[in-house]
């Protein structure tokens, strides 16, 4: 159990750098990440990271597709901790 919120403390740590990393590359104009990269950063536990580095970095806001995915991906994290009594 120990490991697993390790492993969510990290993936949403990480989305919250990638997110800032692309606003970056994004003021720069250069080569940015590719949104289905932040998508799967959300699938795999970092919707929350997520949520947080578009509001931190002011990235991303105006696409209510990315609101609406990292909020169900949020949803799916909170009902299978839910579901299999992590918290």
């Amino acid at each position: 159990m120990k490991y697993f919120f390790v492993y969510l403390i990290f993936v949403n740590l990480l989305t919250i750098i990638i997110y800032g990393i692309d606003k970056l590359l994004a003021k720069k104009h250069l080569f940015r990440i590719s949104e289905n990269c932040l998508f799967l950063l959300s699938l795999i536990g970092g919707s929350l990271g997520a949520l947080i580095g578009m509001q931190l970095f002011r990235h991303k806001t105006k696409k209510i597709k990315f609101y609406l995915i990292n909020i169900i991906f949020l949803f799916i994290w909170l009902y299978l901790f839910y579901k299999f009594k992590i918290i």
